[in-house]
């Protein structure tokens, strides 16, 4: 099995719980507890994967483990509150090397003010592993925005630009916490759905309409706008489309929403359209006019 298989499993053998509204499928999972609402969500990175100790600052490793999770809390526009971290260092890790990897984790919590409560550290013979979990609360007034109610006619945007993470911008984004509540509030019902681009745009917008049940078509015109100055240095340099990049490349960690109408312009919130939301399947129109298949490619573990 891949990942989207092994999900998919897993779906099928979730046992239903009233503590928990959603199920497998979102960004976080909305949990009851007596009256009150929290999220949840955990992100284990590894080394040889997310990230590489021979080349990546320790710093920018412990950043990019809680700026993950805190990309989770915009994904359904919510307020991180408190997050556990568990290590398993490497043996023959330095000290001096551990608490160079909680300083990027505790300077970027403490932007978000993001509380670390705990966790846990071990030590084995195999490459860094870091799991963070995190907990968050809806702002006042906004129910949190899930994957699953884009409709047909909605329009698609996406926060900022996409591809060629991998040159580094994949350890130093900005989780779009603040972008998401102002969207959240501006938007109000008309924005539908939402999520955060962690695998490839293409792939993660399958995935919402799967969620929602929708298709949709995304528009080359309007794409050429989102395809970063990485994507298209990376194309001159393995021969790849710089529009292949965008759609499939992974760890943006821009927002994709579906939203009623036109996206109203909001001081220090960018948004670009990509697409519309349709009744079914997945294309791309190309300039001239012409409607092809668009393939849901990006990383799958």
């Amino acid at each position: 099995m891949n990942e989207l298989e092994f999900v998919e499993w897993l779906r099928g053998r979730q046992r239903e719980h009233p503590a928990a509204v959603l199920g497998i499928g979102d960004d976080m999972e909305i949990v009851r507890v007596g009256e009150e609402t929290i999220l949840l969500s955990s992100d284990m990175l590894l080394d040889g994967v997310h990230f590489d100790t021979f080349k990546h600052d320790l710093a920018l490793i412990g950043r990019k483990a809680i700026a993950c999770s805190l990309s989770d809390c915009a994904a359904m526009a919510v307020q991180p509150v408190a997050s556990t971290i568990s290590i398993a260092l490497s043996a023959g890790t330095s000290t001096e090397d551990a608490q160079e990897l909680f300083r990027g984790a505790s300077e970027i919590a403490a932007e978000y003010d993001l509380a670390i409560a705990g966790g846990d550290t071990t030590s084995w013979s195999s490459p860094l592993a870091i799991d963070v979990s995190i907990v968050a609360s809806p702002f006042p007034g906004i129910e949190p925005v899930t994957r699953a109610g884009a409709k047909a006619g909605d329009t698609l945007y996406v926060t900022g630009p996409l591809g060629g993470s991998l040159l580094g911008r994949h350890l130093t984004f900005t989780p779009r916490v603040k972008e998401a509540k102002v969207l959240a509030e501006t938007l109000g019902d008309r924005l539908h759905a939402m999520m955060d681009i962690s695998d490839g745009l293409s792939l993660d917008l399958w995935r919402l309409c799967w969620a929602s049940g929708v298709g949709a078509t995304l528009d080359e015109q309007d794409l050429q706008q989102v395809v970063s100055d990485d994507a298209q240095r990376l194309a001159e340099r393995d021969g790849r489309p710089a529009l292949e990049h965008a759609l499939t490349d992974g760890e943006d960690f821009e927002l994709l929403l579906a939203a009623c109408g036109q996206a109203p312009q909001i001081p220090g919130v960018t948004t670009h359209r990509i697409g519309t939301v349709t009744d079914s399947g997945l294309l791309i129109r190309r300039k001239d006019g012409q409607l092809e298949p668009l393939e849901p490619k990006g990383f799958v573990h």
